[in-house]
C-alpha cells in the first residue's frame, strides 16, 4: 500500500512526500525579474511547512517578453547566484525545489506589453488581451526552443532539483496546441503532433543541456475546455502525452483551460467545498496515468487526506500538487501530518491575486 508522506525517488531526487506546492505566482519579485528578500522569505516557510517539493511560480526566459509584472525572471546568468540563496533556503528544512520557466506569447497582463516582442504560432489577435502577437518564423521557434534550453541549464546550474515546462493556460507553448490560435500550414501546424512538435524539441533540447540524470517536469493541459472557438481536446491530448513519455519526460502535470479563450475558463476552479468537488481534474489524469510510464501529478482542488489516499492507491496518479491552499496555509502539511482529519481553511475563493504580492484573504 502506497502511502502520502513517504519518501520516493525521481531519478536522482528523492522527496519526502508526495505532496507538491504547485508553481504559483507570487507577484514578489522586482521587475526585472531578480528575488529579494520577501520571496525568499515566502519560500523558506514553505519549506518549513513540510511540503515535499516545491514548485516556484513561473520564470521568463527572455528578456523581450514576460506575460505578468513582478515574475521571477532566468533569462541570462545573473539570476544563478541569488537562486542558489535560495535553493539552500529549502534544502535546509528538507523540502526540494524546481522552477517553473515559461514563455509567455499573446497571453499577457504586463502593463508594459505593448512595447515588448510578442510571437505566436499565428498571428491572431488574443480574445482576451487584444494583443496580436508576431507570427513566429522556423528560425524564431529554433531560437525560443533555445531560450528555453538555455533557461534549464540556468536551472540546474542555481541547484534547483528539477525544471519544469509551462505548456498550459494558454501561454505560447499551449498555444501552438490550441488550433484557433494555430492557424499555421508548415510542421509547426495542423495535426497534434505537429501542433507539438515545438514542445517536443523543447524537450528534447533541455534534455540535451541537462544530462539525463536531472528531472523534467511539464505542465500541460488536457483540455483547453474551449466551447466557441476550437480548442485542444482530450483525444488529441492524449496523443501527446504518450509522445512525451517516449521521449523521456519523468512528470506530467495535466490541468486544462484556457486562459485566452474568453470563455472565463480556469484551472482554479471556485468554491470547492464539498468532497465531490474535490481534486476535479482526478478522472482525466488517471486516464493518462494509466498510459504513460511517466510520474503523473494531480493537480486542482486537492484538499481531502482520505481522498487523495484513496486515489493514490486506487490508480496510477503518484504525487498530489497544491496552489491556492498552500498560499493560505504554508504549514498545511505539517498539519496534516499530525491530524490527518484536518480540514484546509481555504475557501477556493480566488481572491488571492486581489492584493500585491498575492496572498490569502486569511492572512491580510
Amino acid at each position: 500500500m502506497k502511502d502520502l508522506f513517504e519518501k520516493t525517488k525521481i531519478k536522482n531526487l528523492e522527496v519526502k512526500n508526495r505532496f507538491i506546492r504547485a508553481a504559483t505566482w507570487d507577484e514578489m519579485a522586482e521587475d526585472n525579474g531578480h528575488i529579494n528578500e520577501g520571496v525568499m522569505e515566502r519560500y523558506e516557510n514553505i519549506a518549513k511547512g513540510g511540503v515535499g517539493l516545491i514548485l516556484t511560480g513561473y520564470a521568463f526566459i527572455s528578456k523581450g517578453e514576460q506575460p505578468n509584472p513582478r515574475m521571477f525572471g532566468i533569462y541570462d546568468d545573473s539570476f544563478i547566484e541569488e537562486y542558489k540563496i535560495l535553493v539552500d533556503k529549502v534544502h535546509k528544512h528538507e523540502s526540494k525545489i524546481a522552477m517553473q520557466i515559461v514563455y509567455g506569447g499573446s497571453q499577457s497582463d504586463h502593463p508594459g506589453a505593448s512595447g515588448m516582442n510578442i510571437y505566436g504560432p499565428s498571428a491572431v489577435k488574443n480574445i482576451v488581451t487584444g494583443i496580436t502577437p508576431k507570427e513566429a518564423t522556423k528560425e524564431d521557434i529554433k531560437a525560443i526552443v533555445k531560450k528555453f534550453g538555455d533557461a534549464a541549464l540556468r536551472v540546474k546550474k542555481a541547484g534547483f532539483d528539477a525544471v519544469e515546462i509551462h505548456a498550459a493556460h494558454g501561454y505560447l507553448l499551449s498555444q501552438f496546441l490550441t488550433p484557433y490560435y494555430n492557424t499555421r500550414r508548415d510542421e509547426y501546424g495542423g495535426d497534434i503532433h505537429n501542433r507539438a512538435r515545438i514542445i517536443y524539441e523543447v524537450i528534447k533540447e533541455i534534455r540535451k543541456r541537462v544530462g539525463d540524470n536531472y528531472p523534467i517536469m511539464i505542465k500541460i493541459n488536457f483540455d483547453d475546455l474551449m466551447e466557441k472557438n476550437p480548442g485542444l481536446t482530450k483525444e488529441e491530448s492524449i496523443e501527446v502525452f504518450k509522445e512525451m513519455d517516449k521521449l523521456g519526460i519523468d512528470m506530467i502535470e495535466p490541468s486544462a483551460a484556457n486562459l485566452s479563450s474568453g470563455e472565463g475558463q480556469t484551472a482554479s476552479i471556485k468554491g470547492v467545498n464539498t468532497i465531490e468537488k474535490q481534486s476535479y481534474f482526478r478522472a482525466s489524469a488517471m486516464n493518462i496515468a494509466r498510459q504513460v510510464k511517466a510520474k503523473v501529478i494531480l493537480v486542482g482542488g486537492n484538499k481531502n487526506i482520505n481522498l487523495m489516499d484513496e486515489i493514490l492507491n486506487t490508480t496510477d496518479i503518484e504525487y498530489f500538487s497544491l496552489s491556492r491552499t498552500i498560499l493560505c496555509e504554508a504549514d498545511l502539511i505539517n498539519k496534516w501530518v499530525d491530524n490527518k482529519d484536518y480540514k484546509p481553511k481555504c475557501i477556493s475563493c480566488n481572491k488571492c491575486w486581489d492584493v500585491v504580492p498575492n496572498s490569502c484573504i486569511f492572512n491580510r
